[in-house]
């Protein structure tokens, strides 16, 4: 039976947990996920755990913080005055903003901490810090 390799194009279905048991993502109701396997589409846990699966095959993988999303990165709060944001915002913690770099690539932040004089927003990825558990089922190799 055909087994997956680097290259090949798979379609899984898969359901993430934290190490609590909680669910984070899950593709239940959607279509499988579609990606290339070692192309760097998804974390790296994730990627190598299909090498070797067969069509139908399941399996539960522990995906360790480092082949995850990283590490929590105190380099990745940015600090910022409050008179920088529109004066017909109102900034609350734990809202999700975009903001973008010189080069026009935009990415989420999250209002972490907030005074009279500034506003700290988190642009860690909200799973960076996190081991992660993952049920997949492979459904085909293209």
């Amino acid at each position: 039976m055909q087994q997956v390799k680097n290259g090949d194009v798979v379609r899984v279905h898969y359901h993430g947990k934290l190490t609590d048991g909680s669910t984070f993502d899950s593709s239940e109701g959607h279509e499988p996920l579609e990606f290339t396997v070692g192309s760097g589409q998804v974390i790296k846990g994730f990627d190598d755990a299909m090498v070797n699966m067969q069509p139908g095959e399941k399996k539960t993988v522990n995906i360790p913080v480092e082949e995850a999303y990283g590490e929590r990165n105190d380099d990745m709060l940015i600090e910022y005055a409050r008179t920088e944001f529109p004066s017909d915002m109102t900034p609350e913690i734990g809202m999700e903003l975009h903001l973008s770099d010189n080069t026009g690539n935009v990415f989420p932040v999250v209002i972490v901490e907030m005074n009279d004089e500034t506003v700290t927003l988190d642009a860690n990825h909200p799973l960076a810090g996190q081991e992660l558990t993952f049920d997949i089922e492979l459904v085909t190799i293209a």
